[in-house]
């Protein structure tokens, strides 16, 4: 896992972005970050730390892994506010999913706060939340969650190899 690349498209090393985050070794320094680390955990089915980073007053009982999408591919459009000085701040992004053979994006503009020092996730506005593509792609097509690869290259060999693109 050391060298595996982070699976927020940072292009960092898990270990050096979010994977800090979520282990506890450091905190999230931005909104932007907290969001990326907490995609990533959606990615991992890391319930415990996805509860641990919401906010108490939206934050629901309990997550279970198993309803967890299959998610694919972050992109951050835009970040209002947000940094290390900052107590609130926005982050908007397009994240694409997985169900079945069925890709799927949301496109979310997610709101932070500062709580206790540290960054925890407040609640959001889906801008958009729709299928993009309903069936299996050819193995040579463009695959569907927007890495500009092919399918057979990119979630195809995931899916056969059990792990993310």
């Amino acid at each position: 896992m050391p060298e595996q690349q982070c699976l927020c498209g940072s292009g960092i090393r898990l270990i050096e972005c979010c994977g800090a985050i979520i282990s506890g070794l450091r905190p999230a320094a931005t909104a932007e970050e907290l969001m990326r680390s907490r995609y990533t955990a959606n990615v991992l089915r890391k319930c415990r730390y996805l509860l641990a980073s919401w906010h108490e007053s939206t934050r629901p009982d309990c997550l279970d892994s198993t309803t967890i999408p299959h998610w694919v591919r972050l992109e951050v459009v835009g970040v209002q506010n947000g940094a290390s000085s900052d107590d609130r701040g926005v982050v908007e992004f397009k994240a694409i999913y997985k169900t079945g053979e069925r890709f799927s994006v949301l496109h979310e503009r997610s709101r932070f706060v500062r709580q206790a020092g540290k960054w925890v996730y407040l609640d959001g506005d889906i801008l958009m939340h729709r299928e993009i593509h309903s069936e299996t792609p050819g193995r040579n097509a463009l695959c569907p969650c927007g890495s500009g690869r092919k399918y057979k290259k990119c979630c195809l060999q995931s899916k056969e190899s059990g792990g993310a693109p």
